[in-house]
């Protein structure tokens, strides 16, 4: 795949866990950089076609306190 062909979103990771999503991403763009942000962060509005952003709202776990 050249440059100008690579794959730049991933809308079959929707649904998956973080963790999942950056397998995939990985196996087509294995220089990326991955980054997991909460759903509506706010972000830079810089462009490196490096970075690719993960955005989550599920809790996985209950919170606690301790």
């Amino acid at each position: 795949m050249s440059s100008s062909e690579e794959k730049t979103s991933w809308p079959e990771v929707v649904g998956l866990c973080a963790e999942e999503a950056k397998k995939i991403i990985l196996k087509d763009k294995p220089d990326a950089n991955i980054v997991v942000l909460p759903a509506g962060s706010m972000v830079t509005m810089d462009y490196d076609p490096l970075r690719v952003r993960i955005f989550v709202d599920t809790v996985a776990k209950a919170p606690h306190t301790g």
